[in-house]
């Protein structure tokens, strides 16, 4: 038996440092937290200084248990955990359960899985951090008990079953606002005037300096400038520099992969995991955009190999935010010499993100020469202006120049060599009806941007919280139809002719941009009127401020909460009471037919349609909606449409098929079965051909799907599933033991491996 037990988080992770440490050490990973609050109230005793109460969760009963032996033969127990908050909080869970005392225990970290790292961090270990411990604390106490008082609120005042978070409802309410700011926006028109020059032969593009308002001012432009000579006007060169953006930050790498790559939030977290665990790039947490020495002399002698030495320059940059939590360096490659690294391809292509970003960091400026050309004419006092760039020296730009998220943004090109005074050739000059465009939707990239700006989570909060927003249905993807609008353009030609064109532009048109639901808008709104203080965002950002002052042992944790709670709970007493049920209701207008009220509102099911007042003495009628109408948009027409469901599409097998709308979404019904309808299906437009093509494919799935049913008990069956075959037995999954050919159990057998399962 090793004489010393080290500790790591997960499994890829043990195997990458057991290859550098020798036989003396075994290492074993904890897969993570070992012991949560237990899901009911009892988790946390408020009257007792809020005082939390673990329990080994029963996923990690069999790991504990192996880990306590092996504690017990060994000399030296290596804590070796993330070197953050929740890192220093799992060892802290660890040497708890694992009854370690502090003669035995050693913490390591390290911000890199490399030889060096390792074997440095055993020579230099160090005790819990136990600030860092209850700064976690702090967060998880706090969340769950903002968690648990205000989700039955919103299930008695919104729509059972709803959750509410502390930082997820402020992330939510950037992303309502930003709805209501575009919903609210009036575009305003004006038109672009693009002319086009010959300068020696050469094409030269330039703008006008103003844009009129309307057609008529930009036609009489255009008309004044019939037969005028054009010369260049004033010449300006302008040296300019430009420097290399700082190596990844957890956020700056969650934007630029979203930019680069398209990659979400959470999958660029993956990918980044995988790509530390198996020591690849420093810790993937951070924001610091420090690098260490070692960093800064290898990337030197990359860049001068690579490159050349006119290529290197040395930066050290600092960390601007006030509130950085930990002290790591920025996100880099562990080896600067090694161009690429991964374990399949998106892994590869985040590295070489990771080693661009880094290396051009530590790269020379690139030399620049900005010109800008005033083309002036005889017959009017509008100004051309042509902008051009020239790069003298590309520097850095050799190996990387970072995204941006503004769509408008052009490249600025080479301009041919004109001076002071040339007469330019008029080919044409274009005048087209441009639209002022909204604030834009987040991203899941953006939106992080933004919580870091308003300081509001931190590096391991900004992916969790992306994720449940959308999980919870707060905040969807789905792509938004564009709608459709004239624009009119004016050309003159170098003849003299004009021409006026009208067309037709799709605006609007919007995929992977974060919008809320109508549950979230709801919920939003309701917060804000009732808890005004917790959807703050000085407020959200301050309670991080007190984290990290916890963290630095300057704030006492439970005080901290104290001051949160007691005036939050009485509020919830006092909502709970005083509260109107919030449904975020619209009148529609009246049903021509019955002469009734037509309202779209949140039901008990989600966003519906509603005919009639509960109040009348004949009951509402009620209608879903289907994907892409909300309550905001959906018309009195539309909404109408929706009571002509169920739609009888005709017979099938002698049963009738109809087509509807329910709470889990569109489908049509074949006697007492349901087939849900697919994405490119609408209930108010299938015909019985499809419907039946759709009943013939589930029929088929679901015969391939099973293998075997019994008699005795119809609810218990014998299926395939994603992951190999299993019992199924009403909503309980059982996993069949290997070796049993699942063809061939019997009951009796079915009904032994559940009984075991169970215990």
């Amino acid at each position: 038996m090793s004489k010393n037990l080290v500790i790591v988080e997960s499994p890829a992770k043990a195997k990458t440092i057991e290859k550098y440490l020798g036989s003396d050490y075994t290492v074993k990973s904890c897969f993570g937290h070992i012991r949560d609050l237990p899901k009911d109230d009892s988790a946390i005793d408020v009257d007792k200084g809020y005082l939390p109460k673990y329990e080994v969760t029963s996923d990690k009963k069999k790991v504990v248990s192996e880990l306590k032996k092996l504690a017990k033969k060994a000399d030296t127990v290596w804590l070796a955990s993330d070197e953050d908050r929740e890192g220093e909080a799992i060892s802290w869970h660890l040497s708890e359960v694992l009854d370690l005392t502090k003669d035995n225990t050693k913490r390591i970290v390290f911000n890199e899985i490399t030889k060096t790292a390792i074997l440095n961090a055993i020579d230099n270990p160090r005790t819990i951090n136990i600030d860092l411990v209850n700064a976690q604390q702090a967060r998880r106490v706090l969340d769950r008990l903002v968690g648990f008082e205000l989700s039955p609120v919103l299930w008695r005042k919104v729509k059972p079953s709803l959750s509410a978070g502390r930082v997820q409802s402020v992330a939510v309410r950037l992303i309502v606002e930003r709805e209501d700011e575009i919903n609210k926006f009036t575009p305003e028109a004006n038109f672009r005037i693009l002319a086009d020059f010959l300068a020696s032969g050469k094409k030269l593009s330039a703008e006008l300096n103003n844009r009129p308002a309307d057609v008529k001012t930009a036609k009489s432009f255009l008309e004044s400038c019939i037969g005028a000579k054009f010369t260049v006007g004033k010449v300006t060169v302008n040296p300019g520099k430009r420097n290399p953006a700082p190596p990844f930050t957890t956020s700056t790498l969650q934007q630029e992969a979203s930019r680069k790559l398209g990659y979400s939030v959470s999958k660029t977290m993956t990918l980044a995991q995988r790509l530390y665990e198996n020591g690849h790039i420093t810790y993937m947490r951070t924001d610091s955009v420090n690098l260490s020495d070692f960093a800064l002399a290898t990337s030197r002698k990359v860049v001068e190999e690579e490159y050349g030495d006119k290529y290197a320059h040395t930066r050290k940059y600092a960390t601007k935010s006030s509130g950085a939590q930990e002290a790591h360096e920025a996100i880099r490659p562990t080896n600067f010499e090694v161009r690429g690294a991964g374990a399949d391809d998106g892994q590869k292509r985040l590295y070489q993100l990771i080693w661009k970003r880094a290396i051009a960091s530590q790269m020379s400026a690139a030399d620049l020469e900005r010109t800008t050309v005033d083309i002036e004419n005889d017959k009017n006092e509008g100004i051309f202006k042509a902008k051009g760039e020239v790069i003298k020296f590309d520097g850095f730009l050799k190996v990387y120049l970072e995204g941006t998220d503004d769509e408008d943004e052009e490249e600025a090109g080479l301009l041919p060599k004109v001076n002071e005074g040339d007469v330019l050739d008029l080919q044409d000059i274009t005048a087209t009806e441009r639209y002022s465009r909204p604030p834009a939707r987040y991203t899941e990239a953006s939106l992080v941007k933004r919580l870091e700006e308003l300081g509001i989570g931190r590096p391991s909060t900004y992916a969790p919280t992306i994720s449940t927003i959308q999980k919870r249905g707060y905040v969807v993807k789905d792509p938004i139809e564009g709608k459709q609008r004239e624009i009119t353009t004016l050309s003159l030609s170098n003849k003299g002719d004009i021409k006026e064109e009208v067309s037709t532009e799709t605006y609007g048109a919007e995929k992977n941009k974060l919008h809320p639901s109508d549950i979230g808008k709801v919920v939003t709104e309701f917060l804000i009127s009732h808890f005004d203080k917790i959807m703050d965002y000085g407020f959200t950002a301050s309670v991080e401020k007190q984290f990290d002052e916890i963290a630095q042992g300057m704030q006492n944790w439970s005080d901290m909460i104290d001051e949160f709670y007691k005036p939050f709970h009485k509020t919830v007493e006092t909502t709970l009471e005083t509260a109107e049920k919030a449904t975020g209701e619209r009148l529609l207008g009246v049903d021509p037919k019955s002469g009734r009220n037509i309202y779209a509102r949140i039901g008990r099911f989600g966003p519906m349609i509603q005919m009639g007042e509960s109040s009348d003495e004949e009951k509402p009628q009620f209608a879903s909606m289907v994907k892409g109408q909300n309550i905001q948009n959906i018309t009195l027409e539309e909404a109408l449409e929706l009571f002509k469901l169920p739609r009888n599409l005709g017979n099938f097998e002698d049963m009738q098929v109809d087509a509807n709308i329910g709470r889990f979404g569109p489908y049509v019904r074949h006697g007492k079965k349901f087939y849900s309808l697919g994405k490119e299906d609408d209930p108010m437009t299938v015909d019985l051909d499809r419907a039946v093509e759709i009943i013939l494919e589930k029929r088929k799935a679901d015969a391939n799907k099973t293998i075997k049913t019994f008699d005795e008990d119809e609810s218990i069956q014998v299926l395939n599933g994603r992951y190999g075959p299993y019992i199924k037995a009403g909503k309980k999954n059982y996993r069949i033991p290997k070796g049993e050919d699942p063809a061939a159990l019997s009951f009796d057998q079915v009904k032994e491996i559940m009984e075991k399962s169970k215990k």
